[in-house]
């Protein structure tokens, strides 16, 4: 899934801006860092919490390949009615896959929009906090999946990941 970023669309020269008055920059400028967007700051969590996890279980995590989908194959972004009363629960809780693991092939596959969109709210909720309630979210479906993985708990993953010191 690897993303070509430096590709040219147009055969036209590429250091002079659309009208001939200059040098062509970059938009953000050179001061400024690139910015970062939701695919990219899920998958940096999703590598960190699993490099984590391999540093604490090297052994048994040994070979495993995480990947990241936007959604499990086939659904959509867009449900009918009959697909929706379907994906939901009696409760009104959605039933879509957050992981699936695969023992056999070592590979655990997290699905970035069913973790991202279908999390509860938090009932306060600053400004603040929101990167890391973001972080503890995606970092707590990537321990649920190695969790679901390995046959243990999560909690049993690493006991002293989120207490206060």
């Amino acid at each position: 899934m690897a993303r070509s970023r430096s590709a040219r669309v147009s055969g036209r020269s590429g250091f002079r801006d659309r009208h001939g008055r200059g040098p062509r920059s970059s938009v953000a400028g050179p001061h400024l860092p690139f910015l970062e967007t939701r695919i990219d700051r899920f998958d940096d969590i999703v590598a960190s919490a699993a490099q984590y996890l391999r540093e604490l279980w090297p052994d048994e995590l040994e070979g495993v390949v995480f990947e990241v989908a936007g959604l499990p194959a086939g659904v959509t972004a867009e449900l009918t009615a009959d697909e929706r009363s379907r994906a939901l629960g009696s409760a009104g809780a959605p039933r879509l896959d957050r992981w699936r693991v695969d023992v056999v092939r070592r590979r655990i596959l997290l699905y970035r929009l069913p973790i991202e969109r279908l999390a509860r709210p938090h009932e306060t909720r600053s400004v603040g906090d929101d990167p890391w309630q973001h972080r503890m979210l995606v970092e707590g479906y990537v321990f649920r999946a190695v969790g679901d993985f390995l046959g243990k708990d999560p909690w049993e993953l690493a006991p002293d990941r989120y207490r206060d010191r």
